[in-house]
C-alpha cells in the first residue's frame, strides 16, 4: 500500500521517465512480503538499456526490473540497499522524506 505521496512528485517522476532521464520517487509503503520496510524508491526509465545499465553500477540485475505496460518501468529499492543506492546518487532529500 503506498501512501505519503504528491500528485506533482508522482508527475515530475513520470515526465522525467517520458524524457529518458533516470528518475527518482520515494514513497511510504507498507507490505507485508517487506516486513521493517516502510519506504520504496521507485528509479525508471524510459530506455530500459539505460536503466539496466544503471541498476549494474549497484548490483541491480536486469530481470529485477518491473517491467510495465503504462511505460513506467522501474526499480524497487527497499531497506539499508535503498538508503545506500539514494546517498551514492546524493539524493538525501529522498532519505530524509
Amino acid at each position: 500500500m503506498a501512501f505519503g505521496i504528491k500528485r506533482r512528485d508522482v508527475e515530475e517522476w513520470k515526465r522525467k521517465i517520458d524524457h529518458g532521464e533516470i528518475a527518482f520517487l520515494t514513497h511510504y509503503w507498507l507490505d507485508d512480503r517487506f516486513p521493517g520496510c516502510k519506504t520504496v524508491t521507485k528509479v525508471g526509465c524510459k530506455d530500459l538499456k539505460k536503466l539496466a545499465a544503471w541498476g549494474s553500477k549497484y548490483g541491480l540485475k536486469e530481470e529485477w526490473i518491473d517491467h510495465r505496460k503504462d511505460g513506467y518501468s522501474h526499480f524497487d529499492l527497499l531497506g539499508t540497499r535503498q538508503k545506500e543506492i539514494l546517498e551514492q546518487e546524493g539524493l538525501f532529500e529522498h532519505i530524509w522524506r
